[in-house]
């Protein structure tokens, strides 16, 4: 598989009540077919790139192309293109997950048809069958993290952005999600991911940038990075391009 899932080109952004810039000409540039990881202390600017990338937040200047098609807010074309798993759930807990996953399908512009298989399909591999019908509010912090999983890829999506995607849960759910992932990506999707948990990302990523105020101080395979910098993991490696301060 070759070519450019995602192509950001000398992005500028800030929040407006911050004044400060979160970044000044950011360039980033991920394979498709990747499992792409971002990496960087508290407050680097991970999960706002991510919304930038998304179409959550806009850069004041530059462009982000996913695909070749340049990201716009608000521009409905997009939704087909990519899905999202944030870190703060995003799922309505009074629903169920059929009903979950019906109400984003039909947001997503799917067929009754393909949102029923999809739901039939996602349940089945994320452990969730037997709660299809039940209040999500009443269920653990995994299966929790499974629902918003599987809302982030009832499209099908080419792209998945993967933000804190197995924060608080048990080992053998963060190894069901992995699993999951990797046999996505083996399919074809292009996952990006960020999360401080650093063997987990470890075991999934491929590619990595290192993201430091503001910038991609670091990018290249895991492999080779670690190589470059005498380090034997993920962690080591963080700390050695990142330092070692206390970060906010």
């Amino acid at each position: 598989m070759s070519g450019l899932a995602i192509s950001i080109e000398n992005i500028s952004f800030a929040y407006e009540e911050q004044g400060k810039k979160c970044f000044s000409g950011l360039h980033l540039q991920i394979e498709k077919g990747k499992r792409f990881g971002l990496f960087g202390p508290n407050g680097a600017g991970k999960t706002t790139l991510m919304n930038c990338m998304t179409g959550l937040l806009s850069p004041q200047e530059g462009k982000i192309f996913l695909l070749g098609h340049e990201v716009k807010k608000h521009d409905k074309t997009f939704n087909h293109f990519f899905g999202l798993v944030p870190q703060d759930f995003s799922f309505y807990h009074e629903l169920s997950p059929v009903e979950n996953l019906e109400f984003f399908g039909a947001w997503y512009g799917l067929s009754k048809t393909t949102i029923k298989n999809k739901t039939d399909e996602l349940l089945q591999v994320l452990g969730l069958e037997d709660a299809r019908n039940k209040q999500v509010k009443k269920f653990s912090g995994g299966m929790k993290r499974r629902v918003n999983l599987a809302i982030g890829v009832i499209n099908n999506p080419q792209i998945l952005f993967l933000d804190e995607p197995t924060v608080g849960v048990d080992v053998q759910t963060k190894h069901a999600i992995i699993h999951y992932l990797k046999n996505l990506n083996s399919n074809g999707t292009t996952l990006v991911y960020t999360s401080h948990q650093l063997a987990e990302a470890e075991e999934l990523c491929e590619e990595i940038a290192m993201i430091d105020e503001g910038k991609i101080i670091a990018q290249d395979s895991l492999s080779n990075m670690m190589n470059q910098h005498n380090e034997k993991g993920l962690e080591g490696l963080f700390l050695n391009l990142t330092g070692k301060d206390f970060r906010d």
